[in-house]
């Protein structure tokens, strides 16, 4: 039950700081996500970070895994937006925003995560 509570806290925390990036990086004008894409890229770098510093020393317990990696990182990035975003650019013939919005959130959110273990590892 402890264990449900952290996912849930850190899942609320992660979701209510997406929502606030989305709210203010997202571009009305263009409808380019810049929202989603920053917070599934510092989601990327914090899970790295996270795991990082767990598979570095055991000071990084189970817990602290499931409320910041699990929960918060869970909560902070979203693939369902990231794929609805894309449908929407698809469904309106934006196949250039499309691939470059697909391509470098792959991109970008991979070496994030490989940057937050290093980070990790430096730390």
């Amino acid at each position: 039950m402890k264990n449900l509570l952290l996912v849930f806290i850190g899942g609320g925390l992660g979701s209510v700081l997406r929502f606030l990036i989305g709210k203010y990086l997202n571009n009305l004008d263009t409808s380019i996500p810049y929202g989603t894409f920053a917070a599934n890229v510092m989601g990327s770098l914090l899970i790295g970070f996270f795991l990082g510093l767990a598979a570095k020393n055991n000071a990084f317990t189970q817990q602290h895994s499931l409320l910041l990696a699990t929960g918060f990182c869970g909560g902070f990035t979203t693939f369902s937006t990231f794929a609805h975003e894309n449908h929407v650019f698809l469904k309106s013939g934006d196949f250039l925003t499309f691939a470059i919005y697909t391509s470098m959130s792959f991109i970008v959110g991979l070496c994030a995560v490989f940057l937050g273990i290093f980070l990790a590892k430096s730390f």
